[in-house]
């Protein structure tokens, strides 16, 4: 017997009875005589532990799933195609709102697919890669810890969610110090970044580095050794390295799997192979384990802060440019906070409206027009916190790029719901699902 809600005619198998509340006794009585009971239920698209907008169809016998398919689609914002109607450094604006919990990592991939195209990757100020590092290390760390506290409370536990995100909170408070905003940043241009760090915010991250090691070591006691919490992980969600591999899975699922595979190691970009830390890997191929892994990759992360810290802070990097010297590319120019926090420098403005009008003329066409890309089309890749964040970008020679295609963590990692899921009991789908970690803003693009 399958209940069905929407369901399509061609997925049904069998006899099917329609629910609709009506003759509950007529419906008993049909029903008595079935020899095996099938249950199609939807999860989502609104249910809490679907993160709003994904849609499960699980096929029930029992507590058991034996079929799982995801539905995708509910949030499509059209991001890719709005690119081509935008200019190179307009895009940035686009793309930090696709996984919109990791949106320096969004940024960065673009800007360096657009860098590649431009030929300037090398001429890319140091200054401002050792800031692209440290961002992006301190955006994984909120977004693995907001990835485990909402572990804690889609399986029932509040503790945790409130825990994580006060850490978050002080994260969101540096990046909306340093950029402006708390999310969906913009931050990183093609060239660099758009503005330095402002006065104190060394001192500010360097306080944060002081405290979150100890806020992550009353995250494990919270949860390291927690029966509620080990029997709904561990064991839960299997999914070994073959499978990992056949699906194109990656991140902390894949490392969870045993694999080290890291692309700021095994392909580093913005100098990535000058810092020191490991990979962290896990052998259980379960939910436990790419708890573990993403705990330990926040560990990892501090110390690459602490590195990218120490650098701003030395004399090497200090006072340096944070935007390439190229004025054909490098916009905003000088953008720094005037007298009234906003705009560009006054510097600046009183040399383009004061002394230059050449000056002012390519000001003017940099901001409404922006620059040309050669044509050509290149793919560059970053390890976001969910696996590899790829931007395939290619230019038709004009101002505008011509097509933006992301192979976005998220969308592939979904491809494991049914082999995380079925053979599993229905509660473990919440657990299978919260694993994977994706975030569908960066699915429906």
């Amino acid at each position: 017997m399958t209940t069905s809600y929407d369901y399509d005619e061609d997925l049904k198998e069998g006899r099917v009875f329609t629910v609709v509340g009506q003759d509950w006794d007529d419906m008993v009585r049909e029903i008595s005589g079935a020899e095996e009971e099938h249950l199609v239920v939807n999860m989502g698209p609104q249910h809490p532990s679907t993160h709003g907008v994904l849609r499960l169809i699980l096929t029930l016998s029992g507590e058991t799933v034996t079929e799982a398919r995801a539905v995708i689609g509910y949030l499509h914002t059209g991001i890719e195609k709005n690119l081509e109607y935008r200019t190179w450094t307009q895009g940035t604006t686009f793309v930090t709102r696709m996984d919109y919990l990791s949106p320096i990592f969004n940024e960065t991939a673009y800007c360096m697919g657009v860098e590649r195209l431009l030929g300037i990757e090398d001429r890319v100020p140091e200054r401002a890669q050792a800031i692209r590092v440290m961002m992006m290390e301190l955006n994984r760390i909120s977004s693995h810890i907001f990835a485990i506290a909402t572990y804690g409370m889609e399986l029932g536990a509040t503790t945790p969610f409130l825990t994580g995100l006060r850490e978050r909170e002080m994260i969101l408070d540096i990046f909306e110090y340093i950029t402006g905003l708390r999310m969906n940043m913009a931050y990183v241009r093609p060239g660099g970044v758009s503005v330095d760090l402002p006065a104190g915010a060394v001192d500010k991250v360097g306080e944060f580095l002081k405290v979150m090691p100890k806020r992550i070591k009353e995250l494990r006691k919270l949860l390291d050794e927690n029966p509620a919490y080990t029997r709904r992980t561990k064991d839960v969600a299997y999914l070994d390295l073959t499978g990992c591999m056949a699906l194109g899975v990656t991140g902390p699922v894949l490392r969870a799997a045993g694999l080290p595979w890291d692309l700021r190691k095994t392909q580093p970009y913005c100098g990535y192979e000058t810092y020191e830390f490991d990979v962290v890997t896990e052998k259980t191929c379960d939910v436990y384990g790419r708890y573990q892994v993403r705990v330990g990759e926040m560990e990892q992360s501090l110390k690459i802060v602490q590195q990218a810290l120490d650098r701003l802070a030395g004399p090497e990097l200090k006072g340096q440019p944070v935007m390439i010297d190229d004025k054909k590319i490098g916009w905003p120019s000088q953008l720094a906070l005037g007298p009234d926090g906003l705009g560009n420098s006054p510097d600046h403005i009183a040399h383009i409206m004061g002394s230059s009008m050449e000056a002012l003329i390519h000001h003017f066409k940099l901001v409404t027009e922006g620059f040309r890309v050669p044509a050509g089309q290149v793919y560059a890749a970053v390890e976001s916190p969910r696996g590899e964040l790829g931007a395939h970008v290619v230019s038709d020679g004009g101002t505008r790029p011509y097509r933006v295609h992301f192979r976005d963590p998220s969308f592939t990692n979904l491809q494991a719901i049914p082999a995380t899921c079925e053979g599993g009991m229905v509660a473990d789908v919440i657990s299978a699902v919260a694993s994977l970690d994706p975030v569908m803003g960066g699915v429906d693009r």
